[in-house]
């Protein structure tokens, strides 16, 4: 017979969005939430008990845009080695960042492409990738067109091929299909837009083609035009999707395409310029602009998952959903609809089905942080514990 856990905690969030509730007795049982109740509520059952009375529970996270192989650095000298390096010399530092992610509570990433599809061989070959409980959703190589941005993450077309041609000859194993449909933001013109680098009609057929294989298509995308090609290709999440206005929007929340907003790039842009420069006060232009946009989402009832671009200058791994976090409740967010962005709508996006959500009959997989609601996300931070299936990983925890 398994044995009963009981888990007392202070404050409770469950990922669905609802309001934060105080005092809660979870009973766990074959690694299963099998009850959630009031402290007070008179549940007769008996069994180890767990306290976390002082502190809040929440689901486990997801950061639904990242980059394995890069890290935060604004090195210029870290950075050209990271993108340049061989599998042996890059496999540590992709380690490194997955249990940085870990200790901040985060189980699951996907990685938004690298130029030798790095991350995929660590994903599907490095032992040390087994001894980790992190989901790993990787696109490989992203596409580009040639002569246009997406080298750093990706490749370009052959000549004579079409972009479904090529995806439908690909043999990376990837999990989904990557594709760059704009430039990268400004951050000496305010505003600045890009053309497409495909039509909606090559980015439909990829669509129908990824979809007979069981993969996703994420695009990278700003700008009216990108983004519009993207939604009318029927694409499953928007990635960045700076300065896409308000009908792209509607759009996305009337088609159910989830939008990975990523807004902490242009926060560590303005803290990593001069004060005073055209790229400071572009970068914070920039940034106040996603707010809104953002706040216009939630309003519109668009899906957001959470996304950082870990690996972009000043986003670090695992310590960026704090960031990323943060911007969202700036935006409008409440603390429980954050953590829904963060949870079950990236576990959605990831195809993780292990956790997300914490409800009856749903895996006991979760956090707890010091304090109480007030304390997020900072306390993401100071995590006490993270469960899987009901028993302790907390050995995955950061030690300093």
């Amino acid at each position: 017979m398994s044995e009963t856990v009981i888990v007392n905690a202070g404050w409770f969030i469950d990922g669905t969005g609802g309001p934060v509730r105080k005092n809660i007795r979870l009973c766990i049982e074959n690694g299963k939430i099998c009850s959630i109740s009031d402290s007070g509520s008179g549940d007769s059952r008996k069994g180890r008990v767990i306290d976390f009375g002082s502190g809040t529970i929440l689901p486990c996270l997801v950061d639904s845009h990242v980059h394995l192989c890069m890290s935060g650095t604004d090195d210029p000298v870290a950075r050209k080695k990271q993108l340049s390096a061989d599998f042996d010399d890059i496999k540590d530092l992709i380690s490194e960042h997955i249990k940085r992610h870990l200790s901040y509570g985060v189980l699951a990433v996907r990685d938004g492409g690298d130029r030798y599809a790095h991350v995929l061989r660590y994903r599907n070959e490095y032992s040390d990738i087994k001894k980790m409980p992190i989901g790993i959703r990787v696109a490989g190589r992203a596409w580009h067109r040639a002569g246009r941005y997406g080298g750093l993450i990706g490749r370009s077309l052959q000549e004579n091929h079409s972009l479904a041609e090529a995806i439908k000859i690909d043999h990376e194993e990837n999990d989904h299909v990557k594709i760059v449909n704009s430039g990268l933001n400004s951050l000496k013109e305010f505003g600045k837009e890009t053309l497409p680098q495909f039509g909606a009609e090559e980015l439909s057929d990829v669509v129908k083609i990824a979809g007979k294989c069981g993969r996703r298509v994420m695009v990278h995308a700003n700008g009216k035009k990108p983004v519009a090609a993207a939604l009318a290709a029927g694409c499953n999440s928007i990635e960045h999707g700076f300065f896409m206005g308000v009908e792209n929007l509607k759009i996305m929340a009337e088609k159910g395409i989830v939008w990975v907003p990523t807004a902490c790039t242009m926060k560590a842009y303005a803290e990593h310029m001069k004060h005073g420069s055209i790229e400071y006060e572009v970068s914070r232009m920039n940034l106040d602009h996603q707010l809104e946009q953002i706040s216009k989402a939630r309003e519109l009832g668009v899906i957001v998952a959470l996304g950082t671009d870990a690996g972009s200058i000043g986003v670090h791994h695992g310590s960026a959903v704090i960031d990323e976090m943060g911007l969202l409740i700036q935006a409008g967010y409440s603390l429980p609809e954050a953590v829904k962005c963060a949870s079950i709508n990236g576990a959605d996006l990831t195809a993780t089905d292990d956790f997300g959500i914490l409800a009856s009959g749903k895996p006991a997989t979760f956090l707890a942080v010091t304090g109480d609601p007030s304390k997020l996300p900072g306390s993401l931070s100071a995590i006490q514990a993270i469960y899987i299936n009901g028993t302790s990983a907390s050995g995955v925890l950061k030690s300093d």
